[in-house]
């Protein structure tokens, strides 16, 4: 595959031709992952709600409350506008280009009815100030960590084909990243089994970095589905809800106090309801 050259600018590496096409393809993902959500739950559908950003751009949250699923929110989104100027520090390339951004991308988080089944995050995004860029990933959480190896197992070994397909080190270095994001310091624990994380992912070739985020949100589902039918109808039990909604507080306490994305949302005026889609219908702390 041709490599672009490094002295193309954002605007042309990561312009509008490009955003188009990356922000058709989150949409595109969202409707085929909802499709299969909903086939496998058999009663639950998703509903979808628009919203719109006073700055610019807006989203659309597509929620489901179902027999397998508690509930699922798949949200896509396209925002563009100015970073505040407390926040664009942090933001590669944010100063250099007048704090101006474009991002677009879906997130994923489903908490399922069964203490046996795993949650789920996974999400992909394209993010261009005056730098433009790819990240993404998924990790798993069951909630009896201990009882899931044949589930951690396979859905990291399609990671790793996934990732291989691209590059020979990402998937120990994309595993590496998310087991490093994705721990609680003050609990010193991690939040699940892990998966992979990227961001930032501009190896000169906007084909090359598309093409395996369009491939990490298409493993998406051959990588969860199985878990979800290998456990769903497994029989649980009143200790065993109990059991799950307190680990879903460790959930709730990443997403609140380190998750990028809430942060980053919350930061450039997105939709609350949206953000906090993540968050479980119901959880408990001891």
């Amino acid at each position: 595959m041709p490599q672009q050259s490094a002295a193309l600018s954002p605007m042309e590496a990561f312009g509008p031709d490009h955003q188009e096409q990356a922000a058709a393809w989150f949409r595109t993902l969202r409707d085929k992952i909802c499709a299969a959500f909903e086939d496998l739950d058999g009663e639950g559908k998703f509903e979808r709600k628009p919203w719109s950003r006073e700055e610019g751009g807006g989203g659309e949250i597509s929620l489901m409350k179902g027999r397998v699923f508690e509930k699922v929110g798949v949200n896509i989104s396209t925002v563009h506008g100015h970073f505040p100027e407390s926040f664009a520090a942090q933001i590669p390339g944010a100063n250099e280009n007048s704090g101006k951004f474009w991002a677009s991308g879906v997130s994923l988080v489903a908490h399922m009815r069964s203490p046996h089944v795993p949650a789920v995050h996974m999400n992909t995004r394209m993010i261009v100030t005056a730098k433009g860029w790819f990240g993404g990933g998924m990790d798993l959480t069951p909630m009896f960590p201990e009882g899931h190896a044949q589930d951690r197992d396979e859905f990291h070994a399609a990671l790793k084909e996934c990732c291989d397909r691209h590059g020979d080190d990402y998937y120990p270095r994309f595993k590496k990243w998310c087991d490093e994001y994705f721990f609680l310091p003050h609990r010193n624990e991690p939040r699940g089994v892990g998966g992979i994380f990227y961001d930032q992912l501009n190896t000169g070739s906007w084909d090359a970095d598309f093409a395996f985020t369009k491939d990490v949100g298409e493993t998406f589902l051959n990588a969860y589905l199985p878990v979800i039918r290998r456990n769903m109808d497994r029989a649980w039990t009143a200790e065993d809800r109990e059991r799950q909604l307190l680990r879903r507080g460790r959930y709730v306490e990443f997403n609140l106090l380190y998750d990028r994305g809430t942060t980053f949302g919350l930061k450039t005026g997105g939709n609350t309801e949206a953000i906090l889609m993540s968050l479980p219908p119901e959880v408990k702390w001891a």
